[in-house]
């Protein structure tokens, strides 16, 4: 996928569920995905699921220290890999500016501790 943020990105070992939330109909399946990066303008993922660009969807964080981010992600590129997964790319839409202080804190301890390695 070829970068499009203007913001660092950073792995993180998490897991996002996630809801569609253009779908009143739809229950709000939780649906497991392997979180790739994360800035504090988005998030990039691999999932199973076919997603929809443009929809909104729930999602729950959990980020390095075991707080999780309550976020509505909106999707704007979408992959599919030679294994039949999907690489997504979303933007956050409304993210608390208190929620994105924390990404970029993480993002300042990480530019850190790169430079002691």
């Amino acid at each position: 996928m070829q970068e499009k943020r203007n913001s660092r990105r950073m792995s993180l070992s998490a897991r996002l569920l996630i809801k569609n939330m253009h779908d009143n109909s739809e229950k709000g399946e939780e649906v497991e995905i392997e979180v790739l990066d994360v800035s504090k303008t988005g998030v990039g993922f691999r999932c199973n699921t076919p997603l929809e660009i443009g929809a909104v969807y729930e999602a729950l964080l959990k980020i390095w220290n075991d707080d999780v981010i309550h976020a509505f992600l909106k999707v704007v590129r979408i992959e599919q890999t030679k294994d039949d997964k999907y690489m997504c790319g979303t933007i956050f839409i409304g993210l608390p500016e208190m929620n994105a202080a924390r990404i970029e804190v993480y993002e300042m301890l990480t530019r850190i501790k790169e430079g002691e390695e």
